[in-house]
């Protein structure tokens, strides 16, 4: 799968929120790997809040994808086993996926903050639009594809 991001990183069309928050902290991960190349997996964990300590001084998503690719490779590991708790609001920059696809989701949540991330002010003209036209909200409800 990595090798497929870093030959498209910005055109990637992520299916959930959840797949968004993954493949948006593969950038972080690889970027620590490139930080510390023999850092441990125990080290790869996206805190919270450490996307907006900016700290990559340029590096693309290629790049960072790469360095993940290598350093399963050098280790000859087939899978990375980590977390994330990466919080994705308002002001974060993309670096991995060019689109989203999603229900609706609640007033007030985590997950609505990712939907202003990509659509800036214009989540309230879509949920306004969803809500006049009765779209059904939620796990089964309609979905929406965001491009950016």
């Amino acid at each position: 799968m990595i090798s497929r991001l870093i030959a498209h990183p910005g055109k990637v069309i992520a299916v959930g929120t959840t797949s968004v928050r993954t493949l948006e902290s593969l950038y972080w991960i690889g970027c620590k790997i490139m930080q510390n190349p023999r850092i441990e997996p125990d080290q790869l964990t996206v805190t919270q809040w450490e996307p907006y300590r900016e700290t990559t001084s340029g590096i693309d998503a290629k790049a960072a994808l790469r360095a993940i690719q290598d350093w399963l490779s050098e280790r000859k590991l087939s899978a990375l086993d980590t977390a994330t708790q990466i919080m994705i609001l308002p002001g974060y920059r993309f670096r991995v996926i060019g689109g989203l696809v999603t229900n609706f989701h609640q007033p007030q949540s985590t997950l609505l903050l990712l939907i202003s991330a990509i659509l800036g002010d214009d989540w309230k003209r879509v949920y306004a639009h969803a809500l006049a036209n009765e779209y059904r909200f939620l796990s089964y409800g309609d979905a929406n594809l965001y491009l950016m």
